[in-house]
């Protein structure tokens, strides 16, 4: 069994910050790599950054140099300044874990964390 649990959502005025933070949890052998997804109403789930082997990073053109995420073991965090009202989501974690030498990485979700930012 394998558990990612998010924290850090809220309300936050334009301008402000937030940090989420998602830990997973469970009999993991290894993790290829974490990210942070958000969907907002009527929209698709679109990718907002992610962390793979070696450190290397990815983001959306839309939180370039606002947003940056950063993973600790089996902690994937995402660091959030400049907030828009565009950024208002559900944000959910994302991870690629494998369980056994023999298998290969599954992804596996958070269960989502709201972020709102009023203007």
């Amino acid at each position: 069994q394998v558990q990612l649990v998010e924290s850090g959502g809220g309300l936050v005025q334009a301008g402000g910050s937030l940090r989420l933070s998602c830990a997973a949890s469970g009999s993991i052998l290894s993790i290829n790599g974490m990210g942070w997804y958000r969907q907002a109403p009527g929209k698709q789930r679109e990718l907002v950054a992610g962390v793979f082997s070696g450190g290397v990073t990815n983001y959306a053109d839309s939180v370039k140099g606002r947003f940056t995420i950063s993973r600790d073991k089996n902690t994937v965090y995402l660091q959030m300044n400049g907030l828009k009202p565009e950024d208002t989501a559900v944000y959910y974690c994302n991870a690629a874990i494998k369980l056994r030498y023999s298998s290969p990485a599954n992804d596996y979700w958070g269960q989502g964390t709201q972020v709102t930012v009023s203007s």
